[in-house]
């Protein structure tokens, strides 16, 4: 009886041991990727047309050894702004009107989080000439002058920006910020023709702006924290341009294909917090219908404005 005890102690503490005992793990090389290239195609380019063909459609395409994913900047005088790109290819249209020359970023990234930075330049032409009927209906071919219309439902809204073309989380009703926020509505939006080629817009804002704070606005002086609300600002004046839309939404949203996009911090539409590109929906002589990009991540805008009484 001893004996057989004895074994099958022997045999438990045999087991015991074995299951005890610490695998031991180890990772491999976490090597970054190397030998990263960024192919730049432009679109029309030629002999003739170095620059393309004035559509502003470039294609990036990513190689390289090691590489499991990558981003890309596409302009780096403007903020940072990486996009993930899908199967090592990409292409974006630059809508700066004329011949620019931008600076491109691509981040390859490795195994365990390791990474590989490369910088390229792009010259591209970028030409567009908007709808005469979009530009009278906007500056009466001189100067003409609008405000956010309170007196419908919809004139303000928030959706997705991918994946929706309207206000499907939020819509405002008639008079919505009236109480809260009437700097909304008093806000005017001068727009004008200075020649047939050059426009500016001006904003003059005598109860202030409508805007969010910090970060999520560029007008200069807005405090650096607080809720959404009406804040002192003066207004400010500056050029815009009309460029082709870069959505992609298709002109049965509805959408002109045409974009009204603002040049420096000075000056936005409707909302403060706001980023620069504004997509003319719909525009007639008395309505003008916008979607624009929110400085939250994610949000389209829609703003619905009238000429101003």
């Amino acid at each position: 009886m001893k004996n057989i005890l004895y074994k099958i102690t022997f045999v438990i503490s045999v087991l015991l041991f074995t299951n005890c005992t610490v695998e031991k793990y180890e990772l491999g090389e976490l090597n970054a990727p190397s030998n990263v290239a960024v192919a730049v195609t432009i679109a029309g380019k030629t002999t003739a047309a170095p620059n393309g063909d004035g559509s502003g459609d470039v294609t990036f395409t990513i190689s390289g050894d090691n590489i499991l994913a990558s981003k890309i900047d596409f302009d780096a005088n403007n903020a940072l702004d990486l996009v993930a790109v899908n199967n090592g290819k990409i292409t974006k249209k630059y809508t700066t009107l004329g011949l620019n020359t931008y600076t491109v970023t691509v981040i390859a990234y490795g195994p365990g989080g390791t990474s590989t930075t490369v910088t390229t330049e792009v010259t591209v032409k970028s030409d567009f000439t908007p709808n005469p009927a979009i530009v009278t209906a906007l500056t009466n071919n001189t100067s003409k002058t609008w405000v956010v219309d309170k007196s419908v439902p919809g004139h303000f809204g928030v959706g997705p920006w991918t994946g929706s073309v309207g206000p499907d989380w939020w819509s405002a009703n008639v008079d919505e910020k009236v109480s809260c926020c009437n700097c909304f509505y008093t806000s005017t939006f001068t727009f004008t023709k200075a020649s047939a080629t050059s426009y500016t817009i001006q904003v003059a804002c005598p109860d202030g702006a409508f805007t969010k704070t910090g970060a999520l606005t560029t007008l200069p002086g807005i405090p650096s924290s607080g809720a959404e609300g009406c804040y002192s600002y003066g207004g400010g004046s500056g050029a815009f341009s009309f460029i082709p839309s870069s959505t992609g939404i298709a002109a049965a949203t509805p959408s002109t294909q045409t974009s009204i996009l603002l040049s420096g911090v000075d000056t936005f539409i409707g909302y403060g917090a706001l980023q620069k590109e504004y997509e003319i929906l719909v525009i007639n002589a008395n309505y003008m219908y916008l979607r624009v990009q929110g400085t939250e991540t994610g949000n389209a805008w829609y703003l619905k404005l009238k000429p101003a009484p």
